[in-house]
């Protein structure tokens, strides 16, 4: 369904980009996306906006927390306590990072990182519940841990959001998890292995839908972003993993039907 008025809790509700430069985010996705964004006039939202489709709420966008944190796109799940959640995730061997906050009438969120280092949020809505528009271009439609523990991931979420998992191998020999909320996929996981340097941490990775793919890897170079991997076909679709201008990553995916 791709217009939504509501999402129950351990379904990622909302997304936005934590960015060390806001106008030329603004530009970027503009551009790419055809977005629209509208910012905060109170002087207490410390300059956080949100873009639009068609008039639809489809992300959000900020500065980054503090200075010296690079840019990032923020997975947000929802639920009806994030106090709970708070607790969970500490007993489950997570960090509580800030909050839980109320932010204004809009609702309470708070940041965490997973024991692997993976920073997601939740929301409790209160005015605002997230996304208005999702799974059809150009919305958010997928979220995807990219981790090189997959065991300890797969004790962490069921333990704070109550998940259900299922896995599955390809031909190659590449394992990849569904998250499954009351036994409907919500999320996945894929282990990042020997095909990333050491550096690369634990992450979670946000997937927009667009119409065509290899368009949008194209324009997102000619807008000064970067293909960090070239369009290529999955079972769910034709994606692209790319970063903005700042540094951002990002998945776009044309989704076929089934999916």
């Amino acid at each position: 369904m791709p217009t939504r008025t509501g999402y129950k809790p351990g379904v990622p509700c909302w997304v936005d980009l934590s960015s060390t430069d806001l106008s030329a985010s603004v530009a970027f996705y503009e551009g790419l996306f055809g977005w629209r964004a509208e910012f905060d006039p109170h002087p207490d939202a410390g300059g956080y906006g949100r873009f639009t489709q068609a008039g639809k709420l489809v992300a959000g966008i900020g500065p980054t927390f503090r200075e010296g944190v690079p840019p990032v796109w923020n997975t947000y799940i929802a639920t009806d306590d994030a106090e709970s959640v708070a607790e969970r995730v500490k007993e489950a061997g997570g960090r509580v990072r800030i909050g839980p906050v109320q932010v204004f009438d809009e609702g309470w969120t708070a940041v965490f990182q997973d024991p692997a280092g993976a920073s997601f949020m939740i929301w409790q809505p209160g005015r605002h519940y997230g996304a208005q528009l999702v799974n059809e271009p150009v919305a958010h439609c997928w979220n995807e841990l990219d981790c090189r523990d997959v065991v300890g991931a797969k004790a962490f979420y069921p333990a704070v959001f109550g998940w259900g998992s299922r896995s599955a191998t390809d031909a190659a020999g590449l394992e990849y998890t569904e998250w499954l909320a009351d036994g409907r996929p919500v999320a996945g996981m894929m282990p990042i292995g020997d095909r990333f340097p050491p550096e690369v941490q634990a992450q979670w990775l946000v997937f927009f839908a667009v119409a065509d793919c290899d368009v949008i890897a194209a324009l997102a170079e000619d807008h000064g972003g970067r293909i960090l991997q070239r369009p290529q076909d999955l079972p769910a679709g034709r994606y692209a993993i790319l970063a903005d201008p700042q540094g951002a990553v990002f998945a776009a995916i044309t989704l076929k039907p089934a999916h």
